[in-house]
This record gives C-alpha cells, sequence and structure tokens, in this order.
C-alpha cells in the first residue's frame, strides 16, 4: 500500500480522477438547477426541439433553407455560411499577408515603409470598425442600375457583387470545392521542403486541373451570365454587401498579423544559410521558395493557426451587419424557441469542434514540413 502511495503515476491518476470527478459533480448540479428553475417558469429544457420547424429565414445561406426546414438545419445554414466566409477570408488573409510579410523584408526603402504603414494601420484598429467600414463603403457604391461593370459580365453594385457562375447548383458546388482544394494543395507543395525538379509542373497542374474542371463543367451545363432586367440582375451569381463586407473586414484585418508572422518567421532563418545559398548562385526567388520559407515554416504554422482560428471565432462579428452567420442564427433561435441555454451550448460545440479541426489540420501540415536530419 505504501509503495502505491508513493508512486507518481498513482497519486497523478488519483488526484486527477478526483478532479474530472469533482468538475463532473459541480455540472450536474449545476444542469439539475438549471432544468428546475426553468421548470419553474414553465419552460421547457432539452434537445428535441432541434426536429422543429424553425419558422424563419434566412437573408443568404449555402445550403437550401427555409422556414419549413428544422431548427437542426438552421444551425447547419448557419455554420455552413461561417465556414463559408472565414475560408475566403483565411485565403486572402494568406495571400495578402505572405506579400506584405515579405515586402517588410525588401531592401526597397519605400516598398518596406508601405508595408508597415499597412500592418500598423489595419493591427491597430479595431476589426469591428473595420467590418462597418467596408460595409458602409459596398452600400454607399452606386445602384444598381448604375452598377460598375469589372468586365467579363462581372458587376459591382450597392446590392453586392454579380459574376457568371454555372447553372446547375451540384456542378457550382463541385467546381467551388475542386477549385479550393487544388489551392490548397499547390500551397502545400510549394511549401514542402526540398528542391524538386517536377515541383514546378505539379503547382501547375494543380491550379490548372481545377480551372479546365471547371470550363468543362460550364460547357456542359452551361453558365448563367447576368443581366439587367427591371431593377436588378438575373442570372449568375451574387455575393451579398454583407459577405463583401464581413469577407474583406475578417481577410485584411488577419493579413496584417499573418504579415508580421511571415516577416518574424523569415528574419529567424539562420542567416548562413541564405548566404550559402547564394554563394551557390542560386537566385533570389530560389533562395527565397527553397530556402527561407521551408526553414520558416516551423516558426510560422503555429501562430498563423492561431490567427485563423481567431478569424472563424471573429466571423461572429457579422452580427452587427446583418450576415446571418453562426452567432447570428443561433441569437435568432434562441430568441424564437425560448431554449436559450441549449442554443447557446450548441453554437460553443460548433465553433469548438471548427477550431479543433483547424488545429488538426494546421498540426499535421506542420509535421510535413519539418525538416529532419538524415
Amino acid at each position: 500500500m505504501k509503495r502505491f502511495i508513493h508512486d507518481r503515476r498513482v497519486r497523478s491518476f488519483v488526484f486527477q480522477g478526483l478532479l474530472v470527478g469533482t468538475l463532473v459533480l459541480v455540472l450536474a448540479l449545476a444542469a439539475l438547477n438549471a432544468r428546475q428553475a426553468l421548470g419553474e417558469r414553465g419552460l421547457s429544457s432539452g434537445f428535441g426541439f432541434l426536429s422543429e420547424k424553425a419558422g424563419f429565414a434566412v437573408s443568404e445561406s449555402v445550403i437550401p433553407f427555409g422556414p419549413d426546414n428544422t431548427v437542426g438545419r438552421a444551425f447547419v445554414a448557419g455554420l455552413s455560411n461561417t465556414i463559408s466566409v472565414s475560408l475566403a477570408a483565411i485565403v486572402l488573409a494568406t495571400l495578402v499577408g505572405v506579400v506584405v510579410g515579405i515586402a517588410r523584408l525588401s531592401p526597397n526603402k519605400l516598398v518596406a515603409r508601405a508595408a508597415g504603414v499597412y500592418v500598423e494601420s489595419f493591427r491597430n484598429t479595431p476589426q469591428l470598425i473595420q467590418i462597418i467600414f467596408w460595409y458602409a463603403l459596398v452600400i454607399s457604391l452606386p445602384a444598381i442600375r448604375q452598377a460598375f461593370a469589372l468586365g467579363g459580365g462581372v458587376f459591382v453594385s450597392n446590392r453586392g457583387l454579380v459574376m457568371p457562375w454555372l447553372d446547375e447548383p451540384l456542378a457550382a458546388g463541385l467546381a467551388a470545392a475542386g477549385l479550393g482544394a487544388g489551392f490548397v494543395a499547390a500551397l502545400v507543395l510549394v511549401c514542402l521542403p526540398g528542391r524538386r525538379r517536377w515541383r514546378g509542373k505539379a503547382v501547375a497542374a494543380l491550379l490548372l486541373v481545377p480551372v479546365a474542371g471547371a470550363v468543362a463543367a460550364a460547357a456542359m451545363v452551361g453558365l448563367s451570365v447576368p443581366e439587367l432586367k427591371g431593377f436588378n440582375f438575373r442570372g449568375g451569381a451574387t455575393i451579398s454587401p454583407e459577405f463583401l463586407a464581413l469577407f474583406l473586414g475578417l481577410g485584411l484585418y488577419i493579413a496584417a498579423f499573418i504579415a508580421e508572422i511571415v516577416r518574424a518567421g523569415l528574419a529567424g532563418v539562420d542567416k548562413g544559410q541564405v548566404e550559402a545559398a547564394r554563394a551557390l548562385g542560386l537566385s533570389e526567388r530560389t533562395v527565397l521558395f527553397s530556402v527561407r520559407i521551408p526553414q520558416a515554416l516551423r516558426i510560422i504554422v503555429p501562430p498563423a493557426t492561431a490567427q485563423y482560428i481567431s478569424l472563424v471565432k471573429n466571423s461572429s462579428l457579422g452580427v452587427a451587419i446583418g450576415y446571418p452567420e453562426l452567432f447570428n442564427v443561433s441569437n435568432s433561435l434562441a430568441t424564437l424557441t425560448g431554449q436559450a441555454i441549449e442554443c447557446v451550448g450548441i453554437m460553443a460545440l460548433l465553433y469548438l469542434a471548427t477550431a479543433l479541426g483547424m488545429s488538426a489540420l494546421a498540426n499535421g501540415f506542420n509535421r510535413m514540413t519539418l525538416i529532419t536530419e538524415r
């Protein structure tokens, strides 16, 4: 018995068990008290309301949703909107952040200072103010009849961005998923350590194959081109002002932090490695992509992942401009159903699952980019 008492592993197991048991007991008592309080007020508890009709519609949704759909589907609709705007903003933040971060280390003082002004301006301004600014800017654009033509059937007005898109929703979704997957795969391939002659061709293939697939799908199912009829455009795909404002507000704000992370990662690479690569006669482009970036990724990926997760959580600020993301939809459901505790719990679990999924993907990518000694 004395041996078990002095065993560190046994003590650790016992103390952890007591801690977990105490937490479970506290949560159970809290749940019972909440249920009793709700019962005294004539309010029901539980998750049976998820199968009831939502009774309201959202202004826009990635998946089809209407008042006759269930409350559970409403949560899925809100989550899909959150994920769609977050993924688009992550792409924007990554592209802008990498470019600005590299520009911060440019020997050209004008370029470096311009990048520094961008970082300091966006990083030190509240994100909510930026989102509202972009929303005010979009809705201040000319009316639909005086919409700006950007070419190729793309128009922008105070009602958002209208562009050509595939007629068939399923084909459109697959094309969008293929383009996104191709971009991510190309980015991963570029960042992998080592120098391979076939890398450039593989990256080009990963980018061109989804584009070719989208073009083929357009030829098969037809391309819907927007046309101005009456007081609105008919055909094509419309991106709402709320989506545009939240997309720009999230992406450009987080890009400032990504830029600093990229700058710090590149600056953290041993100068001897860079000088040795230049001594071999390698071009600056080769040094950047084959020496500096692969080694800097070990520094860049963990804090960048934290910023991406923060971006997803900050998408809840879309409630300020009326974008129907998860937080906005959950608030509406809590008001209509009276199941505030359950709605908040479901919303928290969905945010948690999304963040953990992103963290797992980033950890996997980080393991792929590790440089090991041979």
